[in-house]
């Protein structure tokens, strides 16, 4: 399966399509899975709950946003792999981040997390097939393949890395 082309996914999220230099998500899965696992779970320490503006998230607000979003497009990559027809919902990214008692945890806690949550991700991507990447369904009222939330998927975080490495670090 080859990079998603602008009609398989809503136009907001070219954003995030546009950062994933892969022909893949089998290829995307190689190259940024080890470098994006390293990253995230070499935050420093005492930068956790550190936000770069009052109305921002935290670190680790920001990691669990990430956590959810992968977990939710999984979700969504799933039931459209599995050619479920059913109209997936929007989610509120920001009542998410509110209600994650980010601030009650450990960092540790939400690295091993994002670690089990990506394992688990690139293990459901790596066993679709073409047909079922290329299968398409309805997300938060637009069309969008499976495909596309793989390359979303990645892209997500590679867009959160750089705001990271910009206002974090």
């Amino acid at each position: 399966m080859s990079k998603p082309q602008a009609s398989d996914f809503p136009p907001y999220f070219a954003r995030y399509i546009s950062k994933v230099n892969a022909g893949s998500v089998s290829e995307a899965i190689n190259l940024y899975s080890g470098s994006l696992n390293d990253f995230y779970t070499n935050l420093p320490e005492e930068k956790a709950d550190y936000a770069y503006a009052p109305s921002k998230w935290t670190l680790k607000e920001l990691l669990l946003h990430i956590i959810d979003a992968e977990r939710i497009f999984s979700y969504r990559v799933l039931r459209i792999a599995r050619k479920d027809k059913t109209p997936l919902a929007s989610f509120d990214e920001n009542s998410y981040a509110e209600n994650s008692l980010a601030g009650e945890r450990s960092f540790a806690s939400i690295k091993e997390e994002f670690l089990a949550v990506r394992k688990a991700t690139d293990l459901l991507f790596a066993s679709l097939n073409d047909e079922q990447f290329a299968q398409q369904g309805i997300a938060s009222n637009l069309p969008v393949t499976a495909n596309a939330i793989g390359f979303i998927t990645f892209g997500h975080m590679l867009h959160h890395k750089e705001v990271i490495e910009e206002k974090y670090l």
